[in-house]
């Protein structure tokens, strides 16, 4: 297999998940389009062992592991996840084309998930309530037990870790099932647990197809719940199929968030941040701010500075130190960027920079915006998955949150004003999840994240990331 700087040829531990009748995947590389790695797919009989192993673990030592032993398991995994970085940057770049600066820094966000989820169970409880009757009565909060988490190829090593994090530190056992272009990094943190000394079945990893493995996997009677992130398509999909046994859901699904830039804000800050917010991973991020509203009167200035800081962004091999933008993840994914910005040439939208494809080896695409669009164009209302943005103006602050509002999504978004009244009442307006004023920065560990309308349900991270993985149990005790 190809090697680079020192890098092992074959990709760690892939090699070591062989079963009897278990099949060779090639792996491919979207900067050249060539096969980086082959792994082994799990099998649809592997679905059904996976479930019971993690009953077993659950049923014995797992559901018996205080609290504070879950979270020193929590942290082993961190100082874990902390000396396989490099590893896992590699194994993002090679597999997705993540740039390895992007790669080493969500390396370093699981890690940080895992001491996050370590330190709260320190405090998180329950609650005692005053009930109309002598006695004494109190809340716990309780793990499923098998728990599922399917993660998306555009994220694959800190989504995984977000799931897995808060569901071990709930008390669940987690069989994590990564999308099948992007299993490496799932591999290693599947590594990781296994060096942390994590029990035998409280964490599986099952490479392979999506619908092959995920659908038996959603539907198996031993799962107890399933966290999805993905497209909303497949979110409705997973829905009906839980909605047999009633199973939990969470889903965080797909996005068109706003980036609204009003005349009193920064507007040369907000210029030169902006690509970043719609550029960043390639476009590849449901959170992208790709439908952005500039008020009238400050459009060509901030146009002006947009299309200056894209042209400044370096996009090429992912491999290279100073590489900020790397290819899209496959060819499909470049068709589809191609077909949004044909279409709109072909519609007379004016394209101020980009918009086209970069050299005939890998999957590279120009950061691309496209102007004078219409709400109906299907590039302003449907979320691309690439490097492009579409820009409206509005004239006053309802008109911009109506426009914001105009669409099936609502993840997440940005607010730029310099008017506290304004930024109150306009980010309490806008239907999303997460917002950001001032800034583009609307994950964080610490906080809840996900959406509102098609955009999803229920949160991950902070508080209600542990929460999301348990459920509330009221105990009383009657005087005797």
């Amino acid at each position: 297999m190809i090697a680079a700087d020192g890098f092992p040829e074959e990709p760690a531990v892939a090699w070591k998940w062989k079963k009897d009748g278990a099949r060779v995947r090639k792996l491919t590389d979207p900067a050249t389009g060539e096969v980086c790695a082959e792994i082994f797919d799990s099998r649809v009989e592997d679905v059904d062992l996976a479930v019971k192993a993690a009953e077993k673990a659950f049923r014995g030592s797992w559901q018996k592991t205080i609290p504070a032993k879950r979270a020193e398991f929590l942290a082993a995994m961190a100082t874990k996840i902390d000396a396989l970085k490099e590893k896992i940057a590699w194994a993002d770049c090679w597999n997705m084309g993540k740039p390895l600066q992007s790669g080493r820094g969500e390396a370093g966000n699981g890690a940080g998930t895992f001491r996050y989820y370590a330190g709260l169970l320190g405090s998180a409880g329950g609650q005692v309530v005053p009930v109309a009757k002598e006695g004494f009565d109190f809340t716990i909060r309780v793990p499923f037990g098998v728990v599922v988490g399917i993660v998306p190829w555009n994220f694959p090593f800190p989504i995984a870790c977000w799931k897995t994090a808060a569901a071990l530190a709930a008390g669940n056992c987690v069989i994590l099932k990564p999308a099948q272009f992007t299993p490496w990094s799932a591999l290693l943190l599947a590594e990781a647990a296994r060096e942390a000394g994590l029990p035998e079945g409280v964490l599986q990893v099952l490479p392979g197809g999506g619908s092959e493995l995920g659908d038996p996997l959603v539907t198996h009677p031993g799962v107890r719940k399933v966290s999805f992130t993905g497209s909303t398509e497949i979110g409705r999909h997973i829905m009906k199929m839980a909605a047999n046994d009633i199973k939990r859901v969470s889903l965080e699904l797909g996005g068109k968030s706003p980036n609204v830039v009003f005349a009193d804000a920064d507007v040369d800050k907000a210029a030169v941040a902006s690509p970043g917010a719609v550029f960043d991973n390639t476009g590849q991020d449901c959170c992208a701010r790709s439908r952005i509203l500039v008020e009238e009167g400050v459009a060509e200035r901030f146009v002006k500075g947009f299309v200056g800081a894209t042209q400044k962004l370096k996009v090429g091999d992912p491999k290279k130190e100073d590489t900020e933008l790397g290819p899209l993840v496959h060819q499909k994914q470049l068709e589809t960027t191609e077909s949004y910005v044909e279409a709109a040439r072909k519609k007379g939208r004016k394209i101020l920079c980009g918009g086209k494809r970069i050299g005939s080896k890998g999957f590279f695409y120009e950061p691309t915006l496209i102007v004078g669009c219409e709400k109906g164009d299907s590039w302003w209302q449907e979320e691309i998955f690439g490097p492009v943005a579409s820009l409206r103006t509005f004239r006053t602050e309802e008109e911009a949150v109506q426009e914001a509002n105009d669409s099936i999504y609502g993840l997440s978004g940005s607010l730029w004003t310099l008017g506290l009244d304004r930024a109150l009442r306009v980010a309490l307006a806008i239907e999303s999840g997460n917002l950001s004023v001032n800034s583009h920065s609307s994950v964080f560990t610490q906080a809840p994240f996900g959406g509102v309308k098609q955009s999803g349900i229920g949160r991950e991270l902070g508080q209600a990331g542990l929460e999301g993985f348990s459920e509330p149990k009221n105990i009383f005790i009657g005087k005797p």
